[in-house]
C-alpha cells in the first residue's frame, strides 16, 4: 500500500511540480544560475571567510557546512550507482538537469526563508519554509502540516535510514555489530545534537568539507588514471539520455523515459531541491541579505550534484565494471578497486559511514527546528530522546517499511514548501 502511495506522490505530479517551477524560476530569474555561478561562488565564499557568528547564529561556513552535510548522504554514493544501474548512463545527465533547475528552487527558498524568519520567545531562530509559510502565506496550516512531515521525514530519512547504512557498512568492511555501531552512533551522534545548532555548525563544518575534498581528490586521481575512458563515458551519458542506441543509432523512446525518469528523481533526492529542508539550517545563518543565502543554496546544489555525483558516475563509467550483480556501495568499492585495490574498498566503505554520519547530524538540525515550531515548550526535548532512540532502532531493524515511509513524508514536505514557492514567487529577485 505504502509503496503505491510512494509511487503516486513520486510520480508525474511531483516530479513536475517541483522541474516546472524550477523552470518557471529559471525564466524569471533569467537564468542566474547559468550566467551568475561566477557571483556566486564569489558571494559565498566572501561570507566563509567571516567564520564567526553573533549570539544565537551560525557562521555562514558553518550553515553551509550543516546543509552541505544533510544533502551529501550516501545518495552521493549508493544513489548514484542505482541510478546507473537501473537508468543506465543517460540518468546522469537528466541528474544534471534537475540540479540546473534545482539551483534556484532553493536559491528561492534560502531568500524567503531569510527574508521571514523571526525571534522566538525563547530567544532561537525560526525560519525557512516555516516562516515564510506562516508569515509570507499567512498560513499557520500550511506550516504545521510541512513541520509534521519534517519531523517524520528528518527520524526516517535523515536519521535511521542513514544509521543503518552506517551499520551495514561497518558490518560489511570491518565485522562490527550492527547493535554496537548503533550505540556508538547514537552517543556521537548525541553529544553533538545536544550542544544546539552552533556544535552541530561547527561539527559539519569539520566533517563534511575534508570529507567531500578528500573524495573529489581521490574521484580525480582516479580519472586520471583512467583519461582514456573519459570521452567514451561522456558519450554514453548523452547517447543514453536520449535513448540513442549503439547500432545504427536509432532512438528507444522507453529507454529515454526510464532515464529521464531515474535521473529526475535521483537528482530531486540528492540535492533536496524544493523539499524546503536547506532554508531551515540556513535560518539560524549570520548574512544579514537573504539573496547571500540564496545563492550559497546554489552553492550546494552544484558541490552535490554537479561535482560530487557526477564524481561518482563518472568513476563507476570509466572504471569498466560491468558485473550485473552489483549495485550501490558494493558497485562504488568495485570501480575504485580497478586502480586503487583495497584501498579502494576500504576508503569507500569509510565514506558511505562519514557521509551518512554527516547526514544524520545536518537533518537533525531540520528535525528540531520543526519539532519546536510544533511545540515550543516540548518540542526539542522531545524530538533529541526520539533522536536518540531511532539511532539505536535503526542500525538494527531492517528498514523495508522506514525508506518508504520516508520516501512518504519527504515527499509529502514538498507541496506545502511549493505552495509557499508559487505563492510569494513575487519576492524572489535575482541579485544585483
Amino acid at each position: 500500500m505504502l509503496e503505491r502511495i510512494n509511487t503516486l506522490i513520486w510520480g508525474n505530479l511531483l516530479l513536475c511540480l517541483l522541474l516546472g517551477t524550477g523552470l518557471y524560476y529559471t525564466v524569471r530569474l533569467r537564468g542566474f544560475q547559468l550566467w551568475g555561478m561566477g557571483k556566486v561562488l564569489g558571494r559565498t565564499f566572501s561570507g566563509c571567510r567571516r567564520n564567526t557568528a553573533g549570539s544565537g547564529r551560525i557562521s555562514q561556513l558553518q550553515a553551509i557546512s550543516a546543509a552541505l552535510a544533510a544533502t551529501m548522504g550516501t545518495g552521493n554514493i549508493v544513489g548514484v550507482a542505482t541510478a546507473l544501474t537501473v537508468g543506465g548512463a543517460g540518468a546522469v545527465f537528466w541528474m544534471w538537469i534537475s540540479a540546473l533547475l534545482g539551483m534556484l528552487l532553493v536559491y528561492a527558498e534560502n531568500l524567503l526563508g531569510a527574508l521571514f524568519r523571526y525571534r522566538c520567545p525563547d530567544g532561537s531562530w525560526c525560519g525557512g519554509a516555516l516562516a515564510y509559510l506562516e508569515r509570507g502565506m499567512n498560513s499557520h496550516p500550511l506550516a504545521l502540516a510541512f513541520a509534521a512531515c519534517c519531523v517524520l521525514a528528518s527520524l526516517g530519512m535523515g536519521n535511521m535510514a542513514q544509521v543503518n547504512s552506517i551499520a551495514c557498512a561497518a558490518r560489511e568492511g570491518f565485522g562490527l555489530s550492527p547493535a554496537v555501531c548503533g550505540l556508538v552512533t547514537a552517543a556521537l551522534g548525541g553529544g553533538i545534537v545536544l550542544g544546539g545548532v552552533r556544535r552541530i555548525g561547527k561539527a559539519a563544518q569539520s566533517l563534511i568539507l575534508p570529507l567531500s575534498g578528500l573524495y573529489l581528490l581521490c574521484g580525480t586521481v582516479f580519472l586520471i588514471l583512467r583519461r582514456e575512458m573519459l570521452a567514451d563515458a561522456f558519450c554514453s551519458i548523452f547517447r543514453g539520455a536520449f535513448g540513442l542506441t549503439a547500432v545504427g543509432g536509432g532512438i528507444s523512446g522507453a529507454a529515454v523515459r526510464r532515464c529521464m525518469n531515474i535521473g529526475l528523481r535521483r537528482g530531486v533526492f540528492s540535492n533536496e531541491a524544493g523539499l524546503g529542508s536547506a532554508s531551515l539550517l540556513h535560518a539560524a545563518a549570520e548574512a544579514e541579505d537573504p539573496k547571500i543565502q540564496g545563492m550559497c543554496g546554489i552553492f550546494e546544489v552544484f558541490a552535490d550534484t554537479m561535482l560530487c555525483c557526477t564524481m561518482t558516475a563518472l568513476v563507476i563509467l570509466c572504471s569498466g565494471v560491468t558485473d550485473p550483480g552489483l549495485d550501490g556501495a558494493a558497485l562504488v568499492m568495485a570501480a575504485f578497486s580497478v586502480r586503487f585495490g583495497s584501498f579502494g574498498r576500504i576508503f569507500i566503505t569509510l565514506s558511505v559511514m562519514l557521509f551518512a554520519f554527516a547526514t544524520l547530524i545536518g537533518w537533525s538540525v531540520c528535525g528540531e527546528s520543526a519539532a519546536r515550531y510544533l511545540s515550543p515548550r516540548w518540542g526539542s526535548s522531545v524530538y533529541r530522546l526520539c533522536f536518540l532512540a531511532a539511532c539505536m532502532i535503526g542500525a538494527v531493524q531492517d528498514l523495508t517499511l522506514i525508506w518508504q515511509l520516508s520516501d512518504l513524508f519527504n515527499g509529502l514536505m514538498a507541496f506545502p514548501n511549493l505552495i509557499g514557492l508559487i505563492g510569494l514567487r513575487r519576492h524572489v529577485r535575482p541579485p544585483a
